[in-house]
């Protein structure tokens, strides 16, 4: 299973569309998960009309019609990898304690909200995934996405993916 990792597209606050490497794998996938700040309904129409199979959340920037479609938590097993997704995790120090608390039943958390790539794993084995921004990269050299793959209840192939400049 062909998975993206996407979160805080911004669109069409920061970008007026995704970029198109990114669509791309997006029309490649099994999956996407995307872990909030879409900001405006297009976007999650389109992933959807695009996407096999779309798991999303909201995140701080998504208005009232976002939060009526879209869940602030999902979890959704994945050939059997159990997976959730939340748009924010809080600060960065204690993160992959706190989220081992929150997520006891979860294999892979994927976040968003710092705009930051974050690939780590907590205490007990949850892996902690934040795929950064594809539009905003703030103070990121780059603005990025992950793919990964799923097989046999586990995560394989994580990669980060650096996209051009705009």
């Amino acid at each position: 299973m062909r998975m993206v990792i996407i979160a805080d597209t911004h669109v069409p606050k920061r970008a007026r569309d995704l970029p198109e490497p990114l669509w791309a794998a997006v029309d490649a996938a099994d999956v996407v998960l995307h872990a909030g700040d879409w900001v405006d309904e297009a976007l999650l129409d389109a992933m959807a009309a695009r996407s096999r199979r779309l798991v999303g959340v909201y995140g701080n920037n998504d208005g009232p019609a976002l939060r009526a479609r879209l869940p602030e938590i999902a979890r959704v097993e994945l050939a059997g990898l159990r997976v959730a997704v939340v748009h924010e995790t809080g600060p960065k120090a204690r993160r992959e304690e706190r989220c081992a608390a929150r997520f006891p039943d979860t294999d892979v958390l994927v976040f968003g909200h710092s705009h930051i790539p974050w690939d780590t794993v907590a205490p007990g084995g949850l892996r902690l995934l934040n795929p950064g921004s594809p539009t905003d990269r703030r103070a990121q050299p780059y603005a990025t996405y992950l793919t990964a793959r799923v097989a046999a209840d586990r995560l394989a192939e994580v990669k980060l993916h650096r996209l051009p400049p705009r």
